[in-house]
Protein backbone atom coordinates (compact mmCIF):
# COMPACT_ATOMS: atom_id res chain seq x y z
CA UNK A 1 0.00 0.00 0.00
CA UNK A 2 2.92 2.28 0.74
CA UNK A 3 4.37 2.03 -2.41
CA UNK A 4 0.65 2.61 -4.49
CA UNK A 5 0.99 5.72 -2.35
CA UNK A 6 3.78 6.76 -3.32
CA UNK A 7 3.77 6.15 -6.86
CA UNK A 8 0.52 7.63 -7.39
CA UNK A 9 2.36 11.64 -5.31
CA UNK A 10 5.34 10.63 -8.03
CA UNK A 11 2.47 10.63 -10.87
CA UNK A 12 0.92 13.84 -9.58
CA UNK A 13 4.19 15.84 -9.34
CA UNK A 14 4.36 16.17 -13.34
CA UNK A 15 0.39 16.39 -13.70
CA UNK A 16 0.72 19.70 -11.51
CA UNK A 17 3.50 20.88 -13.60
CA UNK A 18 1.23 20.16 -16.78
CA UNK A 19 -1.71 22.16 -14.88
CA UNK A 20 0.55 25.35 -14.32
CA UNK A 21 1.94 25.38 -18.40
CA UNK A 22 -2.27 24.56 -19.44
CA UNK A 23 -2.78 27.76 -17.18
CA UNK A 24 -0.26 30.14 -17.84
CA UNK A 25 -0.80 29.16 -21.83
CA UNK A 26 -4.93 29.74 -21.57
CA UNK A 27 -4.46 33.00 -19.72
CA UNK A 28 -1.81 34.70 -22.14
CA UNK A 29 -3.37 33.47 -25.48
CA UNK A 30 -6.71 35.38 -24.73
CA UNK A 31 -7.37 38.17 -26.74
CA UNK A 32 -7.01 41.72 -25.20
CA UNK A 33 -4.42 44.04 -23.03
CA UNK A 34 -4.44 44.33 -19.27
CA UNK A 35 -2.42 47.03 -19.44
CA UNK A 36 -5.02 48.97 -21.92
CA UNK A 37 -7.95 48.02 -19.35
CA UNK A 38 -5.79 49.21 -16.41
CA UNK A 39 -5.13 52.94 -17.62
CA UNK A 40 -7.17 55.42 -18.55
CA UNK A 41 -7.48 56.04 -23.02
CA UNK A 42 -5.46 59.36 -21.93
CA UNK A 43 -2.45 57.52 -21.18
CA UNK A 44 1.02 57.76 -23.33
CA UNK A 45 2.77 54.92 -24.80
CA UNK A 46 5.33 56.06 -22.68
CA UNK A 47 3.23 54.62 -18.93
CA UNK A 48 1.80 51.93 -21.59
CA UNK A 49 5.52 50.56 -21.33
CA UNK A 50 6.17 51.36 -18.14
CA UNK A 51 3.09 49.55 -16.30
CA UNK A 52 4.05 46.57 -18.91
CA UNK A 53 7.59 46.70 -17.25
CA UNK A 54 6.07 47.15 -13.90
CA UNK A 55 3.91 43.64 -13.76
CA UNK A 56 6.90 41.99 -15.73
CA UNK A 57 4.57 41.78 -19.28
CA UNK A 58 7.74 43.13 -21.39
CA UNK A 59 9.14 39.91 -21.26
CA UNK A 60 9.17 37.23 -23.40
CA UNK A 61 6.10 34.31 -22.52
CA UNK A 62 8.79 31.51 -21.79
CA UNK A 63 10.43 33.94 -19.15
CA UNK A 64 7.09 35.44 -18.07
CA UNK A 65 5.99 31.64 -17.08
CA UNK A 66 9.67 30.82 -15.50
CA UNK A 67 9.24 33.69 -13.46
CA UNK A 68 5.53 33.09 -12.63
CA UNK A 69 6.12 29.27 -11.58
CA UNK A 70 8.96 30.13 -9.34
CA UNK A 71 6.81 32.39 -7.55
CA UNK A 72 3.68 30.21 -7.67
CA UNK A 73 6.34 27.25 -6.23
CA UNK A 74 7.07 29.67 -3.01
CA UNK A 75 3.23 30.75 -2.32
CA UNK A 76 3.57 34.04 -4.15
CA UNK A 77 1.07 34.50 -6.78
CA UNK A 78 1.77 38.40 -7.91
CA UNK A 79 0.23 41.11 -7.55
CA UNK A 80 -3.70 42.08 -8.21
CA UNK A 81 -3.39 44.30 -11.30
CA UNK A 82 -7.17 45.59 -10.53
CA UNK A 83 -6.78 46.10 -6.87
CA UNK A 84 -3.41 46.57 -6.40
CA UNK A 85 -3.30 43.73 -3.44
CA UNK A 86 -1.57 40.28 -3.47
CA UNK A 87 -3.49 37.61 -5.47
CA UNK A 88 -3.02 35.11 -2.59
CA UNK A 89 -5.05 37.35 -0.37
CA UNK A 90 -7.35 37.81 -3.31
CA UNK A 91 -7.78 33.83 -3.67
CA UNK A 92 -7.70 32.61 0.10
CA UNK A 93 -11.01 34.53 0.69
CA UNK A 94 -12.58 33.44 -1.97
CA UNK A 95 -11.61 29.78 -2.08
CA UNK A 96 -12.98 29.55 1.70
CA UNK A 97 -16.36 30.82 0.39
CA UNK A 98 -16.31 28.03 -2.43
CA UNK A 99 -14.83 25.50 0.27
CA UNK A 100 -17.65 25.93 2.65
CA UNK A 101 -20.08 26.17 -0.35
CA UNK A 102 -18.61 22.86 -1.90
CA UNK A 103 -18.96 21.07 1.45
CA UNK A 104 -22.52 21.78 1.68
CA UNK A 105 -23.36 20.80 -1.76
CA UNK A 106 -20.79 17.86 -2.02
CA UNK A 107 -22.54 16.41 1.14
CA UNK A 108 -26.22 17.11 -0.42
CA UNK A 109 -25.29 15.82 -3.66
CA UNK A 110 -22.74 12.61 -2.50
CA UNK A 111 -25.70 11.41 0.17
CA UNK A 112 -28.50 12.16 -1.77
CA UNK A 113 -26.94 10.76 -4.79
CA UNK A 114 -25.74 7.39 -3.25
CA UNK A 115 -29.13 6.88 -1.61
CA UNK A 116 -31.29 7.36 -4.59
CA UNK A 117 -28.88 4.82 -6.64
CA UNK A 118 -29.25 2.52 -4.39
CA UNK A 119 -32.65 2.39 -4.15
CA UNK A 120 -33.26 2.63 -8.07
CA UNK A 121 -30.43 -0.40 -8.61
CA UNK A 122 -31.92 -2.38 -5.71
CA UNK A 123 -35.72 -2.24 -7.28
CA UNK A 124 -34.90 -1.59 -10.66
CA UNK A 125 -37.15 -1.67 -13.65
CA UNK A 126 -39.84 -0.73 -10.63
CA UNK A 127 -41.90 2.26 -10.26
CA UNK A 128 -38.99 3.60 -7.47
CA UNK A 129 -36.55 2.83 -10.66
CA UNK A 130 -38.53 5.04 -12.81
CA UNK A 131 -39.24 8.19 -10.62
CA UNK A 132 -35.53 8.44 -9.82
CA UNK A 133 -34.66 7.78 -13.02
CA UNK A 134 -37.17 10.68 -14.54
CA UNK A 135 -35.53 12.33 -11.56
CA UNK A 136 -31.86 12.20 -12.19
CA UNK A 137 -32.57 12.95 -16.04
CA UNK A 138 -33.73 16.24 -15.24
CA UNK A 139 -31.30 17.06 -12.69
CA UNK A 140 -28.52 16.24 -15.08
CA UNK A 141 -30.53 18.31 -18.14
CA UNK A 142 -31.26 21.60 -15.74
CA UNK A 143 -28.44 23.98 -16.73
CA UNK A 144 -26.93 25.36 -13.42
CA UNK A 145 -27.67 29.25 -13.65
CA UNK A 146 -31.11 28.41 -14.89
CA UNK A 147 -32.00 26.54 -11.96
CA UNK A 148 -30.50 29.22 -9.60
CA UNK A 149 -32.53 31.81 -11.76
CA UNK A 150 -35.46 29.85 -11.11
CA UNK A 151 -35.07 29.16 -7.28
CA UNK A 152 -34.64 33.04 -6.95
CA UNK A 153 -37.74 33.74 -8.94
CA UNK A 154 -39.50 31.55 -6.43
CA UNK A 155 -38.19 30.94 -3.43
CA UNK A 156 -36.62 34.60 -2.94
CA UNK A 157 -39.02 36.94 -4.70
CA UNK A 158 -42.41 34.89 -4.64
CA UNK A 159 -42.28 33.38 -1.61
CA UNK A 160 -40.02 35.39 0.10
CA UNK A 161 -38.47 32.53 2.52
CA UNK A 162 -34.86 32.59 1.83
CA UNK A 163 -32.64 35.61 0.68
CA UNK A 164 -31.41 36.02 -2.75
CA UNK A 165 -27.85 37.31 -2.79
CA UNK A 166 -24.70 37.72 -0.28
CA UNK A 167 -23.21 34.93 1.49
CA UNK A 168 -25.04 36.55 5.00
CA UNK A 169 -26.95 39.46 6.27
CA UNK A 170 -26.04 42.72 6.59
CA UNK A 171 -23.44 42.72 3.48
CA UNK A 172 -21.25 40.09 5.46
CA UNK A 173 -18.56 38.84 3.59
CA UNK A 174 -17.58 36.07 5.69
CA UNK A 175 -19.92 33.03 6.35
CA UNK A 176 -20.58 31.70 9.77
CA UNK A 177 -22.12 28.64 11.12
CA UNK A 178 -25.65 30.54 12.64
CA UNK A 179 -28.77 30.36 11.15
CA UNK A 180 -28.69 33.64 9.51
CA UNK A 181 -25.85 32.96 7.54
CA UNK A 182 -27.50 29.61 6.74
CA UNK A 183 -30.52 30.74 5.11
CA UNK A 184 -28.03 32.50 2.47
CA UNK A 185 -26.08 29.45 1.94
CA UNK A 186 -29.46 26.89 1.13
CA UNK A 187 -30.52 28.28 -2.68
CA UNK A 188 -26.81 28.16 -3.58
CA UNK A 189 -26.12 24.49 -2.33
CA UNK A 190 -29.01 23.43 -4.23
CA UNK A 191 -28.45 24.89 -7.57
CA UNK A 192 -24.48 23.12 -6.89
CA UNK A 193 -25.79 20.19 -6.20
CA UNK A 194 -28.12 19.10 -8.71
CA UNK A 195 -26.39 18.53 -11.40
CA UNK A 196 -23.76 16.52 -9.03
CA UNK A 197 -26.61 14.48 -7.13
CA UNK A 198 -27.97 13.23 -10.61
CA UNK A 199 -24.74 12.05 -12.06
CA UNK A 200 -23.95 10.40 -8.87
CA UNK A 201 -27.60 8.65 -8.79
CA UNK A 202 -27.15 7.00 -12.20
CA UNK A 203 -23.63 6.08 -11.35
CA UNK A 204 -24.48 4.63 -8.64
CA UNK A 205 -27.29 2.61 -10.43
CA UNK A 206 -25.68 1.23 -12.63
CA UNK A 207 -22.71 0.07 -10.21
CA UNK A 208 -25.64 -1.80 -8.23
CA UNK A 209 -27.21 -3.10 -11.10
CA UNK A 210 -24.08 -4.55 -12.57
CA UNK A 211 -22.68 -5.93 -9.20
CA UNK A 212 -26.27 -7.74 -8.76
CA UNK A 213 -25.93 -9.47 -12.21
CA UNK A 214 -22.47 -11.31 -11.25
CA UNK A 215 -22.49 -14.99 -10.21
CA UNK A 216 -21.01 -13.99 -6.73
CA UNK A 217 -24.28 -12.49 -5.20
CA UNK A 218 -26.02 -15.51 -6.52
CA UNK A 219 -23.68 -17.56 -4.78
CA UNK A 220 -24.08 -15.61 -1.42
CA UNK A 221 -27.82 -15.86 -1.52
CA UNK A 222 -27.70 -19.43 -1.77
CA UNK A 223 -25.13 -19.89 1.42
CA UNK A 224 -28.25 -18.33 3.17
CA UNK A 225 -26.37 -15.54 3.58
CA UNK A 226 -28.49 -12.94 5.28
CA UNK A 227 -29.66 -9.76 3.09
CA UNK A 228 -28.06 -7.21 5.02
CA UNK A 229 -24.39 -8.92 4.73
CA UNK A 230 -25.29 -9.62 0.99
CA UNK A 231 -26.12 -5.64 0.70
CA UNK A 232 -22.64 -5.02 2.38
CA UNK A 233 -20.83 -6.77 -0.70
CA UNK A 234 -22.96 -5.10 -3.31
CA UNK A 235 -22.29 -1.78 -1.55
CA UNK A 236 -18.28 -2.53 -1.35
CA UNK A 237 -17.92 -3.58 -4.85
CA UNK A 238 -19.95 -0.65 -6.33
CA UNK A 239 -18.55 1.86 -4.28
CA UNK A 240 -14.83 2.42 -6.62
CA UNK A 241 -16.74 3.48 -9.24
CA UNK A 242 -19.21 5.66 -7.94
CA UNK A 243 -16.08 6.91 -5.60
CA UNK A 244 -14.69 8.19 -8.68
CA UNK A 245 -17.58 9.82 -10.01
CA UNK A 246 -17.91 11.46 -6.82
CA UNK A 247 -14.38 12.53 -6.81
CA UNK A 248 -14.88 14.19 -9.95
CA UNK A 249 -18.18 16.10 -8.99
CA UNK A 250 -16.37 17.29 -6.21
CA UNK A 251 -13.54 18.88 -7.79
CA UNK A 252 -16.04 20.47 -10.34
CA UNK A 253 -17.59 21.83 -6.90
CA UNK A 254 -14.43 23.18 -5.59
CA UNK A 255 -13.61 24.27 -8.79
CA UNK A 256 -16.49 27.14 -8.44
CA UNK A 257 -19.59 27.59 -10.36
CA UNK A 258 -18.92 30.63 -12.49
CA UNK A 259 -22.39 31.18 -13.08
CA UNK A 260 -24.35 29.76 -9.67
CA UNK A 261 -22.10 32.39 -7.70
CA UNK A 262 -22.28 35.35 -9.63
CA UNK A 263 -26.51 34.64 -10.00
CA UNK A 264 -26.60 34.97 -6.01
CA UNK A 265 -24.00 36.70 -5.63
CA UNK A 266 -20.99 34.43 -3.67
CA UNK A 267 -18.09 35.89 -2.97
CA UNK A 268 -16.23 32.60 -4.05
CA UNK A 269 -13.79 31.71 -6.84
CA UNK A 270 -16.23 31.09 -9.15
CA UNK A 271 -17.46 35.21 -8.53
CA UNK A 272 -13.52 35.95 -8.30
CA UNK A 273 -13.08 34.48 -11.30
CA UNK A 274 -15.42 36.32 -13.49
CA UNK A 275 -14.62 39.67 -11.86
CA UNK A 276 -10.66 38.88 -13.14
CA UNK A 277 -12.52 38.19 -16.71
CA UNK A 278 -13.90 41.18 -16.86
CA UNK A 279 -11.14 43.19 -15.51
CA UNK A 280 -8.56 41.11 -17.56
CA UNK A 281 -6.93 40.93 -14.50
CA UNK A 282 -4.03 38.37 -15.46
CA UNK A 283 -2.06 37.79 -12.54
CA UNK A 284 -5.56 37.21 -10.44
CA UNK A 285 -6.80 34.82 -13.18
CA UNK A 286 -3.80 32.87 -13.71
CA UNK A 287 -3.20 32.45 -9.65
CA UNK A 288 -7.25 31.57 -9.48
CA UNK A 289 -7.04 29.14 -11.50
CA UNK A 290 -3.81 27.58 -10.57
CA UNK A 291 -5.02 27.04 -7.18
CA UNK A 292 -8.39 25.56 -8.51
CA UNK A 293 -6.67 23.14 -10.72
CA UNK A 294 -4.42 22.01 -7.86
CA UNK A 295 -7.38 21.00 -5.57
CA UNK A 296 -8.65 19.47 -8.38
CA UNK A 297 -5.35 16.97 -8.46
CA UNK A 298 -4.83 16.89 -4.91
CA UNK A 299 -8.90 15.40 -4.83
CA UNK A 300 -8.56 13.10 -7.40
CA UNK A 301 -5.43 11.58 -5.68
CA UNK A 302 -7.38 11.24 -2.43
CA UNK A 303 -9.65 9.56 -4.35
CA UNK A 304 -7.45 7.58 -6.11
CA UNK A 305 -6.14 7.11 -2.41
CA UNK A 306 -9.72 5.42 -1.04
CA UNK A 307 -10.85 3.43 -3.80
CA UNK A 308 -7.25 1.49 -3.59
CA UNK A 309 -8.05 1.24 0.09
CA UNK A 310 -11.89 -0.02 -0.53
CA UNK A 311 -10.77 -2.34 -3.68
CA UNK A 312 -7.26 -4.02 -3.30
CA UNK A 313 -7.45 -4.79 -6.95
CA UNK A 314 -6.25 -1.22 -7.74
CA UNK A 315 -3.28 -2.02 -6.24
CA UNK A 316 -2.79 -4.53 -7.56
CA UNK A 317 -3.63 -3.30 -11.65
Amino acid sequence: MLFYVLRRVLYAVPIAIGVTFIVFSLVHIAPGDPISALLPNEATQEMVEQARREFGLDKPLPVQYGVWLASAATGNLGTSIGSGRPVSEEVAGAVWNTVILAISAGLVACVAGFILGMVAGLWRDRPVDHMVSLFTISGVSLPHYWLAILLVIVFAVNLNWLPPLGIGPDNSDGWRPDWPHLRHLILPTIATAAIPMAVIARTMRASVVDVLDQEFVTTLRAKGLLPRRVLWHVIRNALPTTLAVMGLQLGNMLGGSVLVETVFAWPGTGFLLASAIFQRDLPLLQGTMLVLSMFFVILNLVVDLIQSWTDPRIRRA
